[in-house]
């Protein structure tokens, strides 16, 4: 069968006055990157998601550049509402199925969205939410009579919805009303909303403490993996030589089923390791002929994706290369770049180094280039 057509839209609109300093909170850092990154990196790389569209507010065009690059992006309006009504707007037709999800709650898991898509097979909407676990009670200047807590939760975001349902819940909102999240909206109108188990790392971030909070957060529920990667790839006369994603200039390429991208090989078995998905060959077989001749910059991205998926970050990535020539020096910048911009990584995360065998075994006669790869990563424990 097949899948329908997903999007997921990021509402990062707001001023963020609540959170302290100039900077929209959107915008503002947190664990090495915007706070937009971090689920806009989550949702771009499940499997299920096709397009991510980020609404932001009026003049915010070049944070958002800053934060992310060129990505797919509309501007929203005056309220929350109107900014989730402009984004379902830009999406257009062919989406079937959309996730609405408020920038301030920046670690979104992957096991979250597949529950709230598989929800949406029974129910036209579906949310994540959390079991009220404190004491409610009523008060004001003293404690007043306990609430029970029974059946009440806390609702969360990314909320998942069928496209149509959703968009017929925005178009009958009285005008002059305001809804917190669209899941009341689609109730309003008639539509079922599933509840599904959310989790604590979507908490929201709204005042200054929250930052502080939240990099705690991701602290204690992370843990550190690292693993190696490494790969040969010979010499030979006709071919292009790509390391790193670079072409280098020399008399001889390497030869390989793909462009035989060495340095990028290692890097993306080194990534692949660290959350146990096999090899590179376990994703893209030699014997498939797809591959022939694909540029190893996707093999790598891949591996990043099956990272982000699950919630993980990358910290650090360490490259060797082992050969007598070309010397790397001179393409040392370039690679790191490169390496750099495909991770989506500041380049002082990223290491580039060389060596040589001293001219011993097959590198040092000049046939073939060996690379070695390190890979740190922070995942969900």
């Amino acid at each position: 069968m097949t899948q329908p057509r997903t999007a997921a839209l990021i509402v990062a609109a707001g001023q963020g006055v609540r959170s302290g300093g100039e900077t929209p909170k959107q915008f503002r850092m947190l664990a090495g990157r915007p706070m937009l990154a971090h689920s806009w990196r989550a949702l771009s790389a499940h499997p299920a998601i096709d397009t991510v569209l980020v609404v932001i507010g009026e003049g915010q065009e070049d944070l958002l550049n800053a934060a992310l690059g060129d990505v797919p992006h509309t501007i929203g309006g005056a309220t929350r509402r109107d900014s989730v009504r402009a984004g379902l707007a830009a999406l257009g037709d062919g989406i079937e199925r959309v996730l609405i999800h408020d920038a301030a709650r920046p670690f979104v898991l992957g096991v979250v969205v597949t529950r709230l898509l598989e929800a949406l097979d029974a129910s036209p909407g579906a949310v994540p939410a959390l079991a009220v676990a404190d004491t409610l009670a009523r008060g004001g200047v003293a404690l007043g009579d306990v609430v029970d807590r029974n059946g009440l939760y806390r609702v969360q975001t990314p909320q998942a919805f069928r496209m149509r349902a959703i968009v017929a819940a925005h178009e009958t909102w009285p005008a002059d009303a305001e809804a917190t999240d669209d899941a009341q909206m689609l109730r309003r109108a008639g539509g079922e909303v599933a509840l599904v188990e959310g989790d604590t790392m979507l908490e929201k971030i709204t005042y200054p403490p929250d930052f502080a909070a939240a990099e705690a957060r991701l602290g204690t529920a992370m843990q550190v993996r690292s693993a190696t990667g490494f790969d040969v790839h010979k010499l030979a006369e006709g071919e292009e030589l790509w390391l790193g994603g670079v072409l280098i200039p020399h008399d001889k390429g390497l030869a390989g089923h793909s462009d035989a991208d060495v340095a990028l090989h290692a890097l993306t078995d080194a990534l692949l390791g660290t959350i146990a998905e096999g090899d590179i060959g376990t994703h893209f077989p030699p014997s498939d002929p797809q591959w022939r001749g694909a540029a190893s910059s996707q093999f790598l991205e891949h591996a990043a994706s099956l990272i982000a998926a699950r919630g993980g970050v990358i910290d650090f990535v360490d490259l060797t290369l082992i050969c007598e020539a070309p010397k790397i020096g001179p393409h040392r910048e370039a690679i790191r770049a490169r390496v750099a911009g495909l991770l989506q990584l500041d380049s002082g995360k990223v290491s580039i180094k060389a060596t040589t065998t001293e001219r011993l075994g097959f590198t040092g006669r000049g046939e073939g280039i060996a690379a070695q790869a390190i890979a740190t990563i922070r995942i969900p424990a």
